[in-house]
């Protein structure tokens, strides 16, 4: 097995980028050519709650990525709100109105009970508790399942540490490295570790993600990765905006108020114009992000101008997510 030890995913893209280019063999996939890492990889987080990428090379669209975010951990499955924000997520629906395999769904809703708050009270209680097993995979419903959405990660484990910190490690049967494990992934269940941290009511400890099929997409991803096949050859680690202290990562849940975060992520999610939401994240950044990706899209002729107005009047200056929405915004005015 392939470990790569990372501070955070801005800092692992060229170290996974390098591992691929020279470990990586070709097969063959359902989407096309990919190169392929013999075995399992691990990636092992650091330091989680640093979970924005930056590289221009990459383009990660951090609107999208924080709101779906949201989307999952308010136990959703519709279609009708992420597919607002990037049209194509509907192509990953069956029926064009809910995703099979939506993450959050799973989490809270599909079997029968909420497996986020089961997994806090027992940790909560018992801190050398080596039983919270998250359940993403079922195998009745999806294994020789023709289904157009069928869940890359499987399995969460939780256990806390002897300082009691929250640690992570979450099982992928098969991860596209660009768009999955340091796209989507990174965001998604650092931000489920983070919630789950603040609902136990301790600190996030290590994320690791194992992946049993790790791969590239040769068609969309051959160019990004020889751009970042060297990171020997320059000082990546002094390239990160963690690293030079230029942006921070956003707290999740400020005051520990994980029923107002909720209810104020059900309004932002069903609501065009949210009034009155009192949780921090939801007010300073989910509702920003979510009114400028908004007005970007509505292709406006200062559409780029009106979104970066939208995030520099409403979010900390030293966001994470400010910093990453106005440069993903600044490329497309170019």
């Amino acid at each position: 097995m392939q470990v790569i030890n990372t501070r955070n995913v801005h800092q692992a893209l060229p170290k996974v980028m390098y591992l691929i280019k020279t470990q990586g063999v070709a097969r063959d996939s359902r989407n096309g050519p990919v190169l392929k890492v013999p075995g399992p990889v691990t990636i092992c987080y650091e330091k989680p709650k640093e979970r924005v990428m930056f590289w221009p090379e990459r383009n990660a669209n951090p609107f999208f990525h924080c709101l779906e975010a949201l989307w999952m951990l308010a136990g959703r499955n519709d279609v009708a709100f992420p597919a607002g924000i990037v049209r194509n997520m509907a192509n990953f629906s069956d029926d064009g109105d809910t995703f099979n395999g939506a993450y959050g769904y799973r989490w809270r809703q599909h079997y029968g009970f909420d497996q986020l708050t089961r997994i806090a009270q027992a940790l909560a209680k018992d801190r050398y508790d080596r039983r919270q097993v998250l359940s993403m995979w079922d195998g009745d419903q999806d294994l020789g399942s023709n289904s157009k959405d069928v869940p890359c990660n499987t399995q969460a484990y939780f256990s806390r540490t002897d300082t009691g910190a929250l640690d992570m490690t979450v099982t992928n049967r098969s991860n596209d490295a660009v768009w999955g494990a340091l796209g989507a992934n990174a965001v998604h269940f650092s931000m489920l570790q983070e919630y789950l941290a603040v609902m136990i009511g301790c600190e996030v400890g290590k994320y690791w993600q194992v992946t049993n099929n790790l791969h590239l997409y040769l068609d969309h991803h051959r160019e990004l990765m020889e751009k970042m096949v060297h990171p020997i050859s320059f000082n990546y680690e002094n390239s990160c905006p963690y690293e030079r202290g230029i942006a921070k990562p956003t707290p999740l849940i400020l005051d520990g108020d994980v029923a107002t975060f909720d209810s104020n992520v059900a309004t932002l999610l069903d609501t065009d114009m949210p009034l009155g939401m009192t949780d921090w994240f939801c007010r300073n950044i989910a509702n920003p992000l979510l009114q400028a990706i908004r007005a970007y899209k509505a292709k406006q002729a200062d559409r780029v101008n009106v979104a970066q107005s939208i995030l520099a009047k409403n979010m900390p200056v030293d966001s994470d997510w400010l910093k990453a929405g106005w440069e993903w915004l600044e490329r497309r005015a170019k």
